[in-house]
Order: structure tokens, then sequence, then C-alpha cells
């Protein structure tokens, strides 16, 4: 018997019924009855009934006689949700079915499994359905957190790398790339392994791109980068899909990225165009790096470092026209007034020494220079 019940439980977990009934009467107490049967229409004896007053909290507990029948007195008016339970069996066998009582009366309330059934077909289905999401999301955790120790371990073999003699590091970067290849393959397994629109999967394609970044697949790092963002829109995978394009070289779709950073938070948008701009200015396309770092000041006039940084890539656009025998120097407008936003920002910075210097030549360079070649008389 209880091997056949515990075949029963949650065919009929989380469903609701609402049983058809009179308006709830707004004075004195009512009952309800029923009989409970199981799926072949036999009745179930000996098996817990309780019911819940909705608005109230308040619980009853009957059990069911040798027929499947069972009745509880002294109800006041409302919605109430029957439970039924079978001894030693965990899971009920009918949750939350809606059954209305209305005072001074007899409510009939059976529980007919049968009827339910035939009533919601897909039950048995959407549990099949989540019992494999539960044992995917099972798979897909221990492949997520199999791959997160694998990165970890790789981002602190590459630091140590790094931190190695230049003529050492050939020689280790081999362990780090395999592990980032691990760590990849785990992440691989988790996007597999993940239920439909599993509200993690963000997570998962972020950390696919991530190693896909680290080993130097670019083209499959945006491709992973891009999804993460599409399942879930935040200024951080904007940031980082920037730079990945900027490394690929693809301007235009890096600044795209920064501008929908910005709209999401244009604080952290300031830093995904400061960050783009560095990219590039640490790349020598310094040309390329004044619009971003326009950008950047813009929507964050504090930065002193992105101050100086415009100031210096202006500088580098800085073109030249002959007149006569002179050089005459057609400085960029804005090249000096960013040197002077940083050394009113940071006059002690890191940078204000060049920034001196730079504001410096730009003055001495206002006049021309001559480059008409004098020859000695002998």
């Amino acid at each position: 018997m209880q091997r056949k019940l515990g075949f029963l439980a949650g065919i009929l977990l989380v469903m609701s019924l609402i049983a058809v009934a009179p308006p709830a009467a707004a004075q004195g107490l009512g009952s309800v009855s029923g009989i409970v049967s199981d799926p072949k229409g036999k009745p179930l004896p000996d098996v817990t009934v309780t019911l819940k007053n909705v608005e109230k909290g308040t619980v009853y507990t009957v059990k069911t006689d040798k027929n499947g029948g069972f009745k509880q007195i002294g109800l006041t008016a409302g919605d109430y949700k029957i439970t039924v339970k079978a001894k030693d069996v965990e899971q009920p066998l009918v949750d939350n079915l809606a059954c209305r009582v209305t005072g001074e009366s007899d409510n009939r309330c059976d529980v007919d499994m049968k009827k339910l059934i035939e009533a919601q077909p897909e039950i048995e289905a959407q549990r099949k359905k989540q019992e494999e999401d539960a044992k995917k999301f099972g798979n897909m955790k221990a492949a997520f957190t199999d791959g997160q120790a694998k990165v970890e371990e790789a981002d602190k073999a590459r630091s140590e790398m790094l931190k190695a003699p230049p003529e050492q590091r050939s020689a280790l970067q081999p362990n780090v790339t395999s592990l980032y290849q691990q760590a990849l393959t785990s992440f691989q397994q988790a996007q597999q392994a993940a239920p439909e629109k599993d509200p993690n999967l963000h997570l998962v394609y972020y950390k696919l791109g991530y190693s896909n970044e680290m080993l130097g697949n670019y083209d499959e790092a945006i491709i992973d980068y891009q999804k993460a963002a599409d399942l879930k829109p935040t200024p951080d995978y904007y940031n980082t899909l920037a730079l990945v394009y900027a490394k690929q070289g693809k301007l235009q779709e890096a600044m795209q990225a920064c501008d929908k950073s910005s709209i999401l938070d244009p604080t952290k948008g300031a830093t995904a165009w400061l960050n783009l701009g560095v990219v590039l200015y640490n790349s020598n396309r310094l040309a390329e790096a004044v619009e971003p770092l326009k950008k950047a000041t813009s929507l964050n006039p504090n930065n002193a470092d992105a101050w100086y940084l415009l100031g210096a890539s202006l500088l580098s656009t800085m073109q030249t026209k002959q007149q006569g025998d002179k050089i005459t120097y057609v400085v960029t407008p804005g090249t000096a007034e960013a040197y002077q936003k940083y050394l009113a920002l940071a006059p002690t910075g890191k940078f204000a020494g060049e920034a001196q210097a730079s504001l410096q030549a730009l003055q001495s360079l206002g006049a021309g220079v001559d480059t008409k070649v004098k020859v000695k008389k002998p």
C-alpha cells in the first residue's frame, strides 16, 4: 500500500482546483465532508486530510475512515486549501486543492485523484520536467563550480608567470594555457547541461567568454560575452565586451558597447569609455583614443588621468603646415585645456611633470619653427 502511495506522491503536487460553491456566508460555522479516492477511483483509508484557511492560516486535520471518507466541523466561512498525505510518504498526494466553506452548512469537497488527473493531464509531464530540470541544474552547478576553481587556479598561475623574469615565462605559459583550457571545457559542459531559460545561464556564458579571452580566442569570447549581455544586460558585461572588441580592432562595435553601458549606468559607462581609451592609448592608437576619452571626461569630469590621456592623445593629432620658410604647428583644439584640467585636479599627480612639460612645449611651438637653411659665407 505504501509503495503505491509513494508512486502517487507528487502527481498532484502544487495544483489548485476551485470548487464551485455559493459565496461564503458572513456568519456561522460550517463543515466539510468528502471522500478521498486514488487515480483508479478506489477509496483511500487512513490518510491525513489537512484544511488550511487561506485568509487566517488556521489549520484543521482529520483522517479518512475505511471508506475514504472524512468530515471536519466548526469551520468559519471562507476559502480553504486541502492537502492529503499518506503515512510514511514524504510528499503530499494532493496539495493546495481549493475548497470553499459557507456558514451553517455542510460543504462537499471530494478529493477524486482520477478526475483531477484527467482534468490536468500535463501534471505528470510537468513533474517529470521538474525532475529533469533539477538534474540538469545539478550537473550545471557541478561543472560550473569545477570551471570556477580552474579559472582561479589559472589566474593565480598567470599572475605568477607575469611576475617571473621574461626569460622564464615561456616555460610557464603551457601550464597557464592548460588550466584555462580545462576551465573552458568545464564551462562548456555547464552550458550544455543548463536547463532551458535557467536564470544563471548568463554567468555561464560570461565565464565562457572570460576563458576564451584568456586563451586568445577573441571571436569566441565576443560571442559568449554578447550572449551574457543579451540574457542579462549589465554595464559590466558591456564594458568587458567593449574591451574585447577593441583588442580585435573593432572600434565601432566597442563604442556601441560603451554606449549601452552608459545608458544603463553613466558612472560605469564613464569607466567603460576610459578603459577603451586606455587600451587604444597603450596600443599606440592615440588618434582613435580621442573620442572614447572625450566621452569619459564628459561623463566623469573629475577623473584626472582621463584628462591627461586625452591631452596626450590630442597632442598626437597635431598637424603642421608650411608657411614660407617656416613650419607652423596646428594644435588640435582642447589639447592645452585637457592638460590644464589634469593639473587642476592633480597638481602633484603622477603625470604632473609630463603635463607641465607638454604645456610649455605647446607654448614654445606657437611662434613656429624656422626651417630655412642658412649658409655661411666663406
